[in-house]
């Protein structure tokens, strides 16, 4: 059970409660202002995570690499989706737990993201292999 969905309203009407019995009408105005222009705050920065991600091709990144390097468990997907700047590839399907997503560079190189209810729980990058690579292209090609 996430207790998030139950204590930030729980702790809001607490405010407005505490507002209400130290200041009235204008406490439980001021804390209401400032609970609007909390949400309004969240609001514009998931609008701009949404803009910036849809100027970007479906489950791209710069580096994967890099990514893989910042990434932190628990995260929230609107966090990866800043960092890469770019919405993920989803792998599994919609409404599935857990949500796996993918996001490659130009190098093939791959970073699976697992979210269990919208936080990252676990990731693994891909590399392309060097020795399939080495064995394409010989070493030293000859006369």
């Amino acid at each position: 059970m996430n207790w998030r969905n139950i204590l930030i309203p729980v702790g809001l009407l607490v405010l407005l409660g505490a507002a209400y019995q130290n200041y009235k009408w204008m406490g439980v105005l001021a804390v209401s202002g400032g609970i609007v222009l909390w949400l309004m705050l969240h609001f514009t920065r998931l609008m701009t995570i949404m803009k910036r991600a849809s100027e970007r091709p479906l489950g791209y990144v710069a580096s994967a690499v890099m990514l893989n390097a910042k990434l932190k468990a628990n995260v929230p997907l609107v966090h990866v989706v800043a960092m890469t700047r770019s919405l993920g590839l989803r792998q599994s399907q919609a409404l599935e737990q857990p949500e796996v997503f993918v996001w490659r560079d130009n190098t093939d190189s791959s970073v699976t993201c697992e979210f269990v209810h919208g936080r990252l729980q676990k990731w693994t990058l891909q590399r392309p292999s060097d020795a399939q690579d080495g064995a394409d292209s010989p070493a030293h090609p000859q006369p």
